[in-house]
C-alpha cells in the first residue's frame, strides 16, 4: 500500500517524508524508516546530521584545477606534491574519482569533466569542464591524458569529441583497458579489475 499525506498523524512527519523521498533511489517506505530512525537519535545527533548537510552545500567548491568536488579553492589531491603532474586522469564525476583513489594503483591527477555528452540528456560540450582542461594543457607539462570514463556509447563519443580537442597539444592520449566491461560504471567495478585495467591502459586511437 502506498504512502498517503492522510497516513500521517503529524504533519511535520509527513513533511520530513516527502523531503527524503527525494532522494534519488529512495521511496517513500524507505524515507519514513529513515525518519523514524532519526526520531529516535539524540537531539545533537540530529542537529550534527542537519549541520553537515547545510554546511555541505554552503561551502563545498569546485577545484580551481581540476573541477573535483573540494573544501578549499585547490583540492588535496592537486595540492598533493607526491601525485604525478604529468599525468591527467579523464572521469566523469567525482565517485570515478574515488573508485579510482580506492585501487591504489594511480597516482597522477584527475580532471573532472562533470558528466558526459549525452544530446538526448540536453548535455553538450559546453556544459563539460573541457576549457578548463585545455587551459591546464597550456600551462602545465603534461604528457599524457587518460580517457576513464564509462565504455558506454556516450562514454566514447566523449572521448573522440575530447581526443580532437586536445590533439594539438602533443600529449600522449590512452586509455584504461577494457578489463571494464561495456556498459559498466567505474563505481561498481571491482577494485582489482579497475586498478589493472589503469595500469595495463592502451593508447587511445
Amino acid at each position: 500500500m502506498d504512502l498517503q499525506e492522510n497516513n500521517f498523524s503529524s504533519k511535520l512527519l509527513n513533511d520530513a517524508v516527502t523531503e527524503f523521498s527525494k532522494l534519488p533511489g529512495v521511496g517513500k517506505k524507505t524515507a519514513l524508516r529513515l525518519v523514524l530512525y532519526l526520531l529516535k537519535q539524540d537531539l545533537k545527533d540530529v542537529k550534527a546530521f542537519g549541520n553537515s548537510i547545510i554546511k555541505l552545500k554552503q561551502e563545498v567548491k569546485k577545484c580551481n584545477v581540476c573541477n573535483n568536488l573540494s573544501d578549499t579553492e585547490t583540492c588535496d589531491i592537486c595540492a598533493n606534491l607526491k601525485r604525478n603532474k604529468e599525468i591527467i586522469c579523464i572521469v566523469e564525476n567525482i565517485r570515478d574519482v574515488i573508485a579510482i583513489e580506492n585501487t591504489q594503483h594511480y597516482f597522477g591527477t584527475y580532471h573532472v569533466l562533470g558528466g558526459i555528452i549525452s544530446p538526448l540528456d540536453g548535455i553538450g560540450p559546453n556544459d563539460l569542464s573541457i576549457e578548463l582542461l585545455e587551459k591546464r594543457l597550456q600551462n602545465s607539462k603534461v604528457v599524457e591524458v587518460i580517457f576513464a570514463l564509462n565504455t558506454t556509447m556516450e562514454g566514447d563519443t566523449t572521448c573522440f569529441y575530447i581526443n580532437k580537442r586536445i590533439a594539438k597539444y602533443g600529449v600522449r592520449v590512452s586509455t584504461i583497458a577494457r578489463g571494464v566491461a561495456f556498459g559498466n560504471e567505474l563505481e561498481y567495478t571491482d577494485e582489482m579489475t579497475l586498478g589493472r585495467s589503469i595500469l595495463n591502459r592502451i593508447e587511445y586511437k
